[in-house]
């Protein structure tokens, strides 16, 4: 029987080679990761909320918002981890040194700050309700692959087979991609299976205008922008 307590994970590591100091660089005053924890505390359907780094400011930050802390060790910090042994960690930290388990866990990447509690609520119920695995956030996406194409020796050739029938955009099918804004996921999908994403995964879909991912210094300006024209139509 799946225990029914859901987690969530807030991973945060202290380096970023493309925009360095990432997680603390000041979003509309606050630290990046400042706007998840709130948008997560927010929330009326997490039981626990812990933040995974190996950054003792980022720890500090945390710990001042009210969040636990799992400090992981310096080889789950490196530019090439994955989530998924990051999520490995903090649920087996859990587990072994306070006896908690949880039968879902939610990723929340502070790389977006424009989801809000609403959404992450949202796409908990979406898992709750449908029996599915894993819930992603998604939004749809202006340039459809059917316009897409890779350079082989110097020529452009279509990332598609058939590309070339369809002439206007909407003519095109929809398509969505991951914006990395929320993860519903089994707990057992990430520790048993070792996938974020499980096989039955569902969408939850959000605006583009909040699914901005913060991985330059271009994308932590637009988030800026977006946040004081949103303050302003208050």
């Amino acid at each position: 029987m799946m225990d029914a307590g859901v987690l969530a994970v807030i991973p945060a590591r202290g380096g970023s080679k493309g925009l360095p100091g990432k997680n603390i660089r000041l979003l509309q005053g606050r630290p990046l990761i400042w706007h998840t924890i709130q948008q997560a505390r927010a929330s009326r359907r997490l039981q626990k909320i812990v933040l995974s780094t190996e950054n003792d400011e980022i720890a500090r930050i945390a710990a001042a918002c009210g969040v636990q802390v799992i400090r992981r060790p310096p080889e789950l910090a490196c530019d090439d981890t994955p989530t998924l042994p990051v999520l490995q960690h903090a649920v087996k930290y859990l587990q072994e040194s306070a006896s908690e388990r949880y039968g879902v866990l939610v990723l929340l990447q502070p790389t977006s700050p424009l989801r809000t509690a609403a959404d992450i609520d949202a796409a908990i119920e979406v898992f709750l309700h449908s029996g599915c695995d894993s819930v992603v956030s998604v939004c749809e996406t202006g340039h459809p692959p059917h316009w897409m194409y890779t350079i082989q020796e110097g020529r452009l050739r279509p990332l598609l087979q058939g590309a070339a029938e369809i002439r206007r955009r909407q003519d095109a099918p929809k398509v969505y991609r991951l914006n990395g804004a929320v993860y519903v996921t089994r707990i057992d999908t990430i520790m048993l299976e070792h996938k974020v994403i499980g096989d039955n995964a569902r969408p939850y879909i959000m605006a583009p205008e909040r699914s901005i991912d913060i991985d330059t210094e271009l994308d932590l300006r637009l988030a800026e922008l977006i946040m004081e024209q949103a303050k302003s139509d208050r």
